[in-house]
C-alpha cells in the first residue's frame, strides 16, 4: 500500500468542531468526513465504499442521537455499557437504529450487551467471549466481534498484545453466537503521525498474518481503526471500519487524552475509542 507521509494527524484540534446543534449540522459534518474518507481512499487507490464509517455518539444526550438518525445514521457506537443501554431502552421506537459496542466490557455487562448490541469492538479476553455467548444464545442471538488488540504497547490501554492474538483466535470458534468479523486497535494519541501510523500498519499486518491460518469460516476482513484525529492515515494503511465522534457531533468539553482510562484506574473501567 502506498506510503502518504504527510498526512497529518489531526489530534491537536480538540475544540474546533463546533457542536451539531441541528439535522443540517450533522448531515454537513457527515458530509464533510465523507469527503476526508474519500480523499485519503484516493492518495492509496482504494475505493470509498470498502470504508465503514461508524458515528460514535458516546457522551452526548438521546437528542443528538435522535438528530443523527434524521440526518441518516442507522448504526451508533457507544462506549459505556450502561450509557449504551439505557439510550437503546429509550429509543426503542427508531426501529432500525443498532448500536456497536466499542469499549472495554466487563463479564458482568455481557448480559446487557448480548440484549441489544449488533457488534462488539472491543474482545480481549475469553472470559468476555464466554459470557457474551451464553447470554447471546440465551437470547437467540447472534453478534458480529472484533479483536482487540494493543498495537501502542502501553500497559494503560486494554487490547492482547500483538502475538497472542494467533492463539486467541483459534480458540473462538467454539463460541458460536460469536462472528469474528476482524480486529480493532486504538493507535497512540500522538501528533507525530508516523509513529501513529505504525500502530495501523501492525494491526494490518497481523491481520494479513492470521488470514493464512484463521479457523474456517472465519475471513478477518474487517480492521476497526482510526478517529476523528487520526482516521485518514488509518484508512491509508487498510481501515475498513473508522470510528469518528467529534468532526461528526462536535467537540467534548475536555480533550480526547482526559477520556482515555488507564486500567489501573478504577473510576473509568471502560476503554475510550472516540
Amino acid at each position: 500500500m502506498p506510503m502518504t507521509s504527510e498526512t497529518p494527524t489531526r489530534h491537536d484540534q480538540h475544540g474546533l468542531y463546533p457542536e451539531a446543534g441541528t439535522v443540517e449540522d450533522l448531515r454537513r459534518n457527515l458530509a464533510t468526513v465523507q469527503e476526508r474518507i474519500a480523499s485519503a481512499c484516493q492518495r492509496v487507490g482504494r475505493d470509498p465504499a470498502s470504508v465503514r464509517l461508524l458515528p460514535v455518539s458516546k457522551t452526548k444526550p438521546q437528542a443528538s442521537l435522535r438528530l443523527a438518525y434524521a440526518a441518516g445514521c442507522r448504526l451508533l457506537g457507544e462506549n459505556k455499557v450502561q450509557e449504551a443501554f439505557g439510550k437503546w431502552e429509550s429509543m426503542q421506537d427508531l426501529a432500525d437504529l443498532r448500536w456497536s459496542v466499542i469499549g472495554h466490557l466487563q463479564t458482568n455487562k455481557a448480559r446487557l450487551v448480548a440484549r441489544f448490541a449488533s457488534e462488539f469492538q472491543a474482545l480481549d479476553s475469553l472470559r468476555v467471549a464466554e459470557a457474551l455467548d451464553r447470554h447471546l444464545q440465551a437470547e437467540g442471538r447472534s453478534l458480529d466481534v472484533f479483536v482487540q488488540v494493543n498495537t501502542s504497547g502501553e500497559a494503560s490501554k486494554y487490547g492482547l498484545n500483538p502475538e497472542d492474538v494467533p492463539g486467541f483466535i483459534q480458540q473462538l470458534p467454539v463460541f458460536s453466537a460469536l462472528r469474528v468479523r476482524g480486529l480493532m486497535t486504538l493507535a497512540l494519541f500522538s501528533a507525530e503521525a508516523e509513529r501513529v501510523r505504525r500502530c495501523f500498519i501492525l494491526l494490518r499486518e497481523l491481520r494479513d498474518q492470521l488470514q493464512q491460518s484463521a479457523p474456517a469460516g472465519m475471513e478477518l476482513d474487517a480492521l476497526s481503526m482510526g478517529m476523528s484525529g487520526d482516521f485518514e492515515i488509518a484508512i491509508e494503511e487498510g481501515a475498513t471500519v473508522v470510528r469518528v465522534g467529534q468532526a461528526i457531533f462536535g467537540a467534548r468539553p475536555l480533550p480526547d487524552s482526559y477520556y482515555w482510562p488507564t486500567r489501573s484506574d478504577p473510576q473509568t473501567p471502560e476503554s475510550v475509542t472516540d
